[in-house]
């Protein structure tokens, strides 16, 4: 991936991970376009940056969808990057008894159908474009469970494979990135900000974009300290390492 006079669109860029990396990008000399569902967030997140632009998008709904797809390719015709960085995370708990569903049907709607509604809107326009890339943000979770987060870390589980068919189909076509982070010092969860035992939000910006930067780019993005959890069923410690990030199943 190019890293320089790209037009970059990061869904939840509003906050957290996409908001670093859309301070990055644009730093870096690209134009950014930023979308969640509240302008307000999204217009702090621009500050006065130049050539950052948002718009609002509500990726629960597929019509929503449509009509942002439409605004933006008419309004940003140039885009070629698209980074999937929205989504939810929701405890879940008690699994042993019969519960209300409501935060995992709302988990999959935006995590699972949104990006993959988004990519759908966004494919052919993208697959016309001069260095096009697609950037799905995963998780550590995506290959060692947080059991207290379950269907979080099985859509995480899912983007990883839907990933991998997108790279296979889109081969010499466009480009197809993961991005896999750790646990990263933001808002996402409640606490998860302060939490020092957590990768600090800018650190991990900062190396996510040196890992963008190397020729060729990794089509995994794996900051430091996310391979513990990506490549635990590799080196056979599967089962330790879900010991370790579940310290209560004990």
């Amino acid at each position: 991936m190019k890293t320089t006079g790209n037009t970059i669109l990061i869904t939840g860029g509003g906050t957290g991970i996409g908001e670093a990396l859309a301070h990055r990008f644009h730093d870096l000399g690209n134009t950014v376009i930023i979308a969640g569902r509240r302008m307000e967030t999204l217009e702090k997140a621009v500050g006065d940056r130049s050539n950052i632009h948002a718009l609002t998008l509500d990726q629960d709904d597929p019509a929503a969808i449509a009509a942002f797809a439409e605004t933006l390719v008419k309004d940003f015709p140039s885009i070629n990057v698209l980074v999937n960085s929205a989504g939810i995370m929701r405890m879940e708990m008690g699994l042993d008894k019969y519960r209300d569903l409501s935060d995992a049907e709302a988990s999959i709607t935006s995590n699972l159908l949104g990006p993959i509604r988004v990519t759908n809107a966004l494919i052919e326009h993208l697959g016309r474009q001069p260095n096009a890339v697609i950037v799905n943000v995963s998780s550590g979770l995506a290959f060692v469970p947080l059991v207290i987060a379950p269907t979080y870390s099985a859509i995480k589980a899912a983007i990883h494979s839907y990933t991998e068919s997108l790279r296979a189909v889109l081969k010499g076509k466009i480009e197809v990135i993961e991005l896999v982070p750790p646990a990263v010092q933001t808002d996402l969860t409640p606490g998860q900000k302060a939490n020092e035992r957590f990768l600090p939000l800018d650190t991990f910006a900062d190396q996510v974009i040196a890992l963008f930067q190397q020729t060729p780019t990794p089509r995994e993005i794996l900051v430091e300290g996310a391979d513990f959890m990506r490549n635990a069923e590799a080196e056979g410690r599967f089962d330790d390492t879900l010991a370790a990030i579940n310290p209560f199943l004990k």
